[in-house]
């Protein structure tokens, strides 16, 4: 049953799959770049709109699982209470049972590309992005209270495996400058999965979970959350230029632009003023994910 005795609207599952502008935007992109990135043809192909329709469901299913887990935590968060609000309203059991139904309309996606097309690599990593999301979120492993070991589950399960996948149920070698690309686009987002904890550190010291905004402090976090853009940057640019030639700046200037704003961000964090989620959402986020869609633009107009 739902809670609070509330009816959830469309709102709420918009809420509870992290649908706000501009995130659905970056899922769309990780959902295609696989796919773009072994040929912008291959992506009109039956293979490449099952890998695709899968990949959005990985990335979201897990996010409503999170949002769900979460509930205790975020209730306690000034900038995410309508978080727990809407778990709150749609049920725990109902929103993870939700969470369910989408991985398994994923996995059915990607039988059918083993099935069809002899692709089974992509069900080998549709379970590896299932497993890592799991890790994170449940207990006992609860890689969320781990660490950098939770960012780092977090943040490739999120984008750089559904890349992979992609990739994969359309070609069938994964040359060293792809392994570039997505190792790079990995790292980033593992920074910004540190960083997107920054704003969460009351919440996170009184539930007890050791992200690693609490373990190292917020200044030495976006330290940190910086280093791992920077190191996914130059793995990134390596790729795409190896592949595309010039064309990669087009991805990378934007993603140098969101670094510059991280590193804006750290006198004020220094003072123990770390970013906002609200303004982390409206404001920085934008700029990261401009840097995706013209990374997605990169192989269209270089390949």
């Amino acid at each position: 049953m739902p809670g609070l005795g509330v009816r959830p609207s469309w709102h709420d599952v918009v809420v509870l799959h992290r649908l706000q502008f501009p995130l659905p935007v970056n899922y769309v992109c990780y959902a295609l770049w696989g796919c773009l990135f072994a040929g912008p043809a291959l992506l009109r192909t039956p293979a490449a709109l099952l890998a695709v329709a899968a990949d959005l469901l990985l990335i979201v299913a897990p996010l409503a699982l999170n949002v769900a887990v979460d509930m205790a935590t975020d209730s306690q968060h000034a900038d995410k209470g309508y978080l727990a609000g809407a778990a709150g309203r749609i049920g725990r059991s109902r929103a993870l049972n939700w969470s369910i139904a989408e991985l398994a309309v994923a996995f059915a996606a990607v039988v059918a590309i083993g099935v069809g097309w002899g692709r089974w690599w992509p069900l080998g990593i549709a379970v590896v992005t299932v497993a890592a999301q799991l890790l994170y979120n449940v207990e006992p492993a609860r890689l969320k209270r781990r660490g950098l070991a939770g960012s780092v589950a977090f943040g490739v399960a999120s984008v750089g495996l559904p890349v992979l996948l992609g990739y994969t149920a359309v070609a069938p070698a994964v040359p060293a400058t792809v392994w570039l690309i997505i190792a790079g686009a990995s790292l980033i987002s593992v920074g910004r999965t540190v960083w997107w904890a920054l704003p969460d550190y009351d919440a996170d010291v009184a539930s007890r979970i050791a992200t690693p905004t609490v373990r190292y402090g917020p200044a030495r976090t976006l330290v940190v959350a910086c280093g791992f853009v920077v190191v996914g940057l130059v793995l990134l640019g390596w790729g795409l230029w190896a592949r595309y030639g010039a064309w990669a700046l087009l991805g990378l200037a934007p993603h140098g632009g969101f670094l510059a704003l991280l590193v804006a961000q750290l006198p004020a964090t220094l003072r123990g003023h770390p970013p906002r989620a609200g303004s982390q959402l409206r404001r920085t986020l934008p700029v990261a994910t401009l840097g995706e869609v013209l990374t997605a633009l990169v192989p269209l107009l270089g390949g």
